[in-house]
């Protein structure tokens, strides 16, 4: 019987997530697990001390590339992405996927192409949507999907993408998780011939550290009017199965879910920033006018009304800002 292979994806609230299951597999788990969570750049790397903690699995943090081997666990530490390749796991610095490094998708996919029908991914709670197309790609080429159901998740919207966009095999609560997969690692492997699409081959590559350029982005996305928010290139635009996402020249890529959000983290920030700057204007204006109409051109009952002009205005911004009028959501 073919190898087995258990990937997770996990975001917003998956700590605990990954607690529950990790304490309810048991010692003789017939497959590797390779699980991202994810995590601030500044991260201690304490997630797979965690693991270790809460269950009979061995947790090993993968720095460099690892064999591997049933019944183990495999963790990236911060700000490193893991792919898979046949027989193991390997931790590479390739561009942030969705707005993080470590990220969901590029597990999945390098999953599907080596394990295909033998692949089992799933995604449980977090915000916005990685892993959608990564499990979307699992699928695509013969594994299991499943979903932690999202009325069961802290936070749905993972989950919620990953039913919406792709044709899930399970979705259950968190505790029937671990149950499941043990179910699942235990069915014989059905096999057969899967073409794996142009585009998923590239990001791939892309995925493992290869130039996008060299590895074909251009040859199967479209340059869009859209800059990237990470490096500025332009972005260019992929069509999946009714889903939009982006990825530059660099290799940084987005959802359209996740490139909203970073849009709208840059209209925030900007809008700080102009009103910092307005409130500096006005307290200058206000400086000058005490120090009389003497020496400057402009009397102090006319600085003192621009002074007052441009505190109106950041505190319009400002309620832009604090009440979200106009801004895009981030959820």
């Amino acid at each position: 019987m073919r190898d087995r292979i258990v990937v997770i994806g996990a975001s917003a609230g998956g700590l605990e997530a990954l607690r529950v299951i990790a304490a309810a597999l048991p010692a003789d788990f017939p497959a590797p697990i390779v699980l991202v969570m994810h995590m601030s750049p500044e991260s201690p790397g304490i997630l797979h001390e965690i693991i270790n903690r809460v269950g009979p699995l061995r947790a090993i943090e993968v720095h460099r590339s690892e064999r591997l081997k049933p019944g183990h666990i495999y963790v990236p530490p911060a700000n490193v992405h893991v792919v898979i390749e046949p027989g193991r796991v390997r931790a590479t610095r390739g561009p942030k996927e969705n707005r993080f490094r470590p990220a969901i998708d590029p597990l999945f996919r390098t999953a599907a192409q080596v394990y295909g029908p033998a692949a089992i991914g799933v995604i449980v709670t977090g915000n916005l949507d990685d892993g959608t197309a990564g499990l979307w790609a699992i699928k695509k080429l013969g594994g299991t999907a499943v979903v932690q159901d999202p009325r069961d998740a802290m936070f749905p919207s993972m989950p919620q993408s990953a039913v919406r966009h792709v044709q899930v095999d399970h979705s259950v609560p968190l505790s029937e998780i671990a149950p499941l997969l043990m179910r699942l690692t235990a069915a014989p492997v059905h096999e057969h011939a899967i073409d794996i699409p142009e585009h998923m081959q590239v990001e791939i590559k892309i995925a493992r550290e290869e130039d996008p350029l060299k590895a074909g982005l251009r040859e199967v996305a479209e340059p869009s009017s859209i800059a990237c928010p990470e490096c500025h290139g332009v972005l260019m635009q992929l069509k999946e199965e009714g889903r939009i996402r982006f990825r530059c020249h660099t290799g940084h890529a987005y959802s359209a879910k996740s490139l909203l959000a970073e849009i709208s983290e840059g209209i925030e920030d900007a809008l700080w920033i102009a009103i910092r700057s307005l409130h500096e204007g006005s307290l200058l204006m206000r400086q000058m006018a005490a120090h009389g109409a003497a020496a400057h051109a402009e009397p102090p009952d006319a600085l003192s009304e621009r002074a007052d002009a441009l505190q109106r205005q950041a505190d319009t911004l400002r309620a832009m800002v604090t009440d979200g009028v106009g801004l895009p959501t981030k959820t």
